[in-house]
């Protein structure tokens, strides 16, 4: 059986992933801060659909935390095939803020985390399962706002995103597959808990989160290296890769006022 490590497994984008890689028989472990809703979590994956469930309690920002997780990906004798590197949050502070903390901790969770354990789970899957041709590699759930310059949180989905192709290079003909998720906006908690006023959003650029993660796992079968689900965002994303950077800066300008706004 094959078994999957979520970071951020307990909502949202996470908590999805969870339940439908359940539903293919995946057995789970779930990194996230909070014991006990992992707890919670665990016990409700287990009792809907039979899996076994790990909960490996971290702090992804913490080095010593984030290496306990590295090291779990590397033991051979409870093997993880899939990785998926969801964790994150949103960065409502401006770059020119004096205080740095919440873009510091952004970085550490969402760019520092990736690297280290997409470097353990590639290394580890690398040696375990050369040429293999099912579904073993790593998910990296990145962002439609790396194409734009919505202030630290685009920078930082863009490094994901252009991290995630390089390591698919690196990988090419090792059988380990590698796929950058990138979603526009979804209806989870995430936007409230940074928040942001996605009153300003408008209705047709929204995603439920069930749609999003059952098209990524068909485009990781798939062996593609960038899922951007939805019609919609593939002609959005598809645009905003021709349009002149300047035309982006300046959206991006409006949109960021309007997220800023209360």
């Amino acid at each position: 059986m094959s078994r999957a490590l979520i970071t951020g497994g307990t909502s949202g984008i996470g908590h999805e992933f969870a339940r439908q890689l359940a539903q293919r028989s995946y057995d789970l472990v779930l990194v996230a801060r909070d014991k006990e809703r992992l707890d919670v979590v665990a016990e409700e994956l287990r009792t809907g659909y039979g899996v076994e469930v790990e909960v490996l309690p971290a702090d992804l920002a913490d080095r010593d935390q984030l290496q306990q997780v590295a090291l779990r990906l590397g033991e051979a004798d409870r093997r993880v095939d899939l990785l998926v590197n969801n964790a994150g949050f949103g960065v409502h502070s401006r770059l020119l803020d004096s205080d740095l903390t919440a873009q510091d901790a952004a970085i550490d969770v969402m760019v520092r985390a990736v690297m280290v354990l997409s470097n353990a789970a590639g290394r580890a899957m690398r040696d375990r399962h050369p040429n293999r041709t099912d579904q073993v590699g790593i998910i990296n759930v990145s962002s439609t706002a790396g194409y734009v310059t919505m202030g630290a949180y685009s920078a930082i989905k863009a490094w994901v995103t252009a991290y995630t192709e390089a390591l698919a290079g690196e990988l090419a003909g090792s059988g380990v597959r590698v796929t950058a998720l990138c979603p526009g906006w979804v209806r989870t908690e995430f936007h409230q808990r940074a928040g942001i006023n996605a009153s300003a959003i408008p209705t047709p650029l929204w995603l439920e989160a069930d749609r999003l993660v059952r098209d990524a796992l068909v485009d990781f079968d798939h062996g593609k290296v960038i899922s951007i689900p939805s019609k919609r965002y593939k002609v959005l994303i598809g645009l905003a890769r021709v349009a002149p950077r300047r035309l982006i800066r300046s959206a991006s300008s409006m949109m960021s006022s309007s997220r800023h706004s209360r």
